[in-house]
């Protein structure tokens, strides 16, 4: 049986939200589908997008939103300028498959990596790791809400990912005051490739290449015989890196004050 909505929700959400909503919230949330969970940020979350670099979870939740509304949340694909070419053909084959309109947003001023090496360096990905990430995602991503002023975003991130997803809630506020929903929160892999396999949703083909995770080029390899963890061949030999970068909270890295609301 489903628990009672918390009295703090409204249509839509308001915000901010206090410490005690988001907890009243995640206690209701937490029980529910991932496809309840999506329609209720169908309902109540406020100029709702979903940010996706085209892994298997933003699938299915591409594929269950499908499958909800006729109108789903807008797409905003952060292209780093250095993904696999089997990651732009995926893009192309979701747009056609499910007639979605895709914005891309990429590092500010670059339209190539030619371009981003020229204004970054070669190889910044190794000589400052963090400014990398920075520019490839947190940057693009903080401009693209800023431009299409949004207030909520779907994620793809689960807790058996492991690392810092380890202790992920439905739904979460960075201290920017973003809601970032995280719908297959719950959803181990296997779930997740069922769900894939079940319903034909298209994948990455480099996963049938010895892939199981696919981030950009020079930071990806195939996972080894007996790799543990399904992002295993994720930043290669740097073992103490679980995030690719959009996640981690830079606001309160440097110290600025955060905000549950």
């Amino acid at each position: 049986m489903t628990a009672p909505r918390p009295p703090a929700l409204s249509k839509p959400l308001e915000l901010p939200l206090t410490k005690d909503d988001l907890d009243n919230i995640n206690l209701y949330l937490s029980p529910l589908t991932p496809e309840e969970i999506l329609q209720w940020a169908l309902d109540y979350l406020p100029n709702l997008y979903q940010t996706t670099a085209f892994g298997l979870t933003g699938l299915v939740a591409i594929d269950m939103l499908s499958k909800l509304t006729s109108n789903p949340p807008p797409l905003i694909f952060l292209d780093t300028l250095y993904h696999f070419p089997e990651t732009y053909e995926l893009v192309e084959e979701v747009k056609r498959r499910y007639g979605v309109d895709v914005t891309v947003y990429k590092p500010e001023g670059c339209e190539s990596v030619e371009e981003f090496e020229r204004m970054h360096g070669e190889r910044l990905w190794e000589t400052d790791e963090p400014a990398y990430d920075f520019a490839v995602k947190v940057e693009p991503a903080r401009r693209a809400y800023a431009v299409l002023h949004v207030q909520s975003v779907i994620t793809g991130r689960r807790a058996s990912q492991g690392g810092a997803r380890a202790s992920l809630q439905p739904l979460e506020v960075d201290s920017t005051g973003l809601l970032k929903l995280n719908p297959l929160f719950a959803w181990n892999f296997h779930l997740v490739e069922w769900y894939v396999a079940e319903h034909r949703v298209p994948r990455n083909r480099l996963l049938d290449a010895g892939y199981k995770s696919v981030g950009d080029w020079h930071s990806t390899v195939k996972s080894g015989a007996g790799d543990a963890g399904e992002r295993a061949g994720r930043w290669a030999g740097r073992e103490e890196k679980t995030e690719c970068g959009l996640h981690v909270d830079y606001f309160k890295m440097k110290g600025k004050a955060g905000k549950a609301g």
